[in-house]
């Protein structure tokens, strides 16, 4: 993905130290209960849609808006699936990042998907049994997303 402009700003102060980022996913469904994926042009690997959540940006905004821009498919957020810390990520450049991913299932509700940006190779609709190879990340999140249960995130136990 971009780097996104304000976070260029906060660089050119804080250079390559760790930066604490709100992110998002989308898990996005269609009718037919398959799910929207994109194959990002940086790893080359099938993934669910991500972002970088925007100063004064709410986070379900921003799955809408993600999900649009990289495939052209408009959805609605249905509900919040996870919300977990991940790992911290060190870039090609050195940068140092680390995201809290609010985790969206959302439901589409129109547009033909497609690549419609410089972050993605492919895009398109998979059944949940014919998944291609996928980041743990990405099949859990996935794995959550097709029930109705609660939100997931870590319970805290032993503190």
């Amino acid at each position: 993905m971009p780097t996104p402009d304000f976070i260029r700003a906060v660089r050119a102060t804080a250079g390559q130290q760790l930066l604490f980022l709100p992110g998002v996913s989308a898990i996005v469904f269609d009718d037919a209960r398959r799910v929207l994926l994109v194959r990002r042009a940086d790893t080359g690997r099938w993934s669910i849609i991500g972002g970088i959540v925007e100063p004064g940006e709410q986070p379900a905004r921003t799955a809408v808006r993600e999900v649009y821009e990289e495939t052209a498919v408009r959805c609605v957020p249905e509900r919040l699936v996870l919300v977990q810390t991940l790992e911290p990520v060190r870039y090609p450049n050195g940068d140092l990042c680390q995201f809290v991913d609010t985790s969206f299932r959302c439901r589409a509700t129109g547009g033909e998907a497609r690549v419609n940006d410089d972050e993605s190779l492919e895009v398109g609709w998979f059944p949940v049994d014919g998944l291609p190879d996928l980041e743990d990340f990405a099949v859990s999140r996935i794995k959550q997303a097709l029930g109705d249960g609660p939100a997931w995130f870590d319970p805290m136990t032993g503190v």
